[in-house]
């Protein structure tokens, strides 16, 4: 019988869940090892049997993360927000993580860039590629939030002989790809990040849209905006809007029933091991302006900004509301859940996120705890004895404000064990 890891790239990505996860360890993103000649070495990178994420922020910045911003957005040495002087009206956003990755190559900086296609015929379903020009870079803006297996074209890099290498990719990806990095026999890798957070696999990406709009099939982009909208472009440059209160996720199973359990136990939202991470999250409204924010992590991280600044516009970062009383409420709900309240009751939610909710830096602080809180329970209800390996110490640090109300709530300490340490150096 074939099987998921033999069959090529563009087919392996059109899968169900359960067939391309079919055989893999309980916690899996299809991130690319296990379907590679890397495979045997899973043990030692997968996020998922051993995060590892702190022992590799020390190797790339000599210390571990301080208490503050750092414990949820990752160890940086500038932010910005930015985005393309002349954008890419094909892009998600303004197109720099493309623009970026294509300059490397017009400049002879990198052999090669690992970056995410789409597999013809979609607008969704990710096709990982070794691109070696700039124009196949520049040709793989969008963004494909489901499960793509980029670490398999690392195949492809050793075969081809590319010496020097740029990476764009997720968190468990670049994870697995920083703890293999000293074995691939580089001269240059360059690690440029997106944000990600609760991907899945294609099929579920369609059910998703189906629900979530009136013409689904038309979608060529969606994103979670700081509007708490879901904004979905279609074929005809229209934009549909639906408030996140007013997304059924019952008729999808819950979130338990379309997230994978990786991503469900995944607690790298903000990609803080590459050398520079470029998203949306804090970035200011109205999202047509399609400003973006990056984190520039790391001294090649410095040397990646400096190729794409002259290309840039610079904005400034924007603040509003507390987030607090709010995750204190979620938190409540993670225990006691609600169902979907009747459309009245919607609207006014839906108007008050809207006109008093979080916004800017503010609103990326509660997107990324809500993200830490639901995913902590999900490990400790679903694969509570893999909490020790998967779960970072800053985790619990990033947390500490919510210790109280989660004791009230769930009748045991958030910290697993004893109190995590602050920063440690080396």
């Amino acid at each position: 019988m074939t099987t998921a890891t033999s069959r090529p790239l563009h087919e392996i990505t059109l899968l169900s869940a359960a067939e391309r996860l079919k055989g893999r360890p309980k916690l899996c993103s299809d991130c690319g090892i296990c379907s590679s000649s890397y495979r045997p070495l899973l043990p030692q990178v997968c996020v998922f049997v051993e995060n590892k994420s702190e022992q590799i922020e020390r190797k790339l910045h000599g210390r571990n993360r301080n208490d503050g911003d750092e414990l949820l957005f990752g160890i940086s040495r500038s932010i910005h927000v930015i985005r393309m002087a002349k954008q890419n009206p094909e892009a998600q956003w303004s197109g720099i993580v493309t623009a970026l990755g294509a300059l490397l190559l017009e400049r002879g900086m990198v052999d090669g860039v690992i970056t995410t296609a789409t597999v013809p015929g979609t607008h969704h379903a990710p096709l990982p590629i070794l691109a070696r020009t700039p124009a196949e870079v520049i040709a793989s803006a969008r963004n494909k939030p489901c499960l793509s297996p980029n670490l398999d074209v690392l195949d492809q890099v050793r075969e081809s002989g590319v010496r020097r290498l740029a990476f764009i990719g997720t968190s468990c990806q670049v994870h697995a790809l920083r703890a293999i990095q000293d074995q691939l026999d580089l001269e240059k890798l360059y690690v440029i990040g997106i944000p990600c957070t609760d991907n899945v696999a294609y099929p579920d990406m369609l059910r998703f849209l189906k629900v979530a709009s009136k013409s689904p099939e038309t979608i060529v982009h969606h994103e979670f905006m700081q509007d708490f909208r879901v904004w979905m472009r279609h074929e005809d440059g229209h934009i549909e809007k639906v408030n996140y209160v007013d997304l059924d996720v019952s008729a999808l199973g819950g979130e338990r029933g379309i997230f994978p359990a990786a991503c469900l136990s995944c607690f790298d939202y903000q990609n803080t091991l590459t050398d520079i991470t470029i998203g949306y999250l804090a970035a200011p409204l109205p999202p047509t302006e399609r400003w973006q924010w990056t984190m520039v992590r790391t001294e090649v991280g410095e040397e990646l900004f400096s190729v794409i600044r002259p290309f840039l516009e610079f904005g400034t970062f924007t603040q509003r509301g507390n987030r607090l009383v709010g995750i204190s409420e979620y938190v409540r709900m993670l225990k006691r859940p609600r169902g979907r309240p009747p459309f009245p009751i919607r609207a006014l939610i839906a108007w008050m996120q809207r006109n008093r909710g979080p916004r800017g830096m503010e609103f990326a602080r509660s997107v990324i705890e809500m993200k830490l809180l639901r995913n902590l329970q999900y490990v400790r209800d679903e694969h509570s004895r893999m909490e020790p390996r998967i779960v970072p110490c800053h985790v619990y640090r990033a947390l500490a404000q919510y210790a109280q109300v989660y004791e009230e709530e769930f009748g045991r300490p958030l910290y697993n064990g004893q109190r995590p340490t602050t920063n440690t150096a080396v």
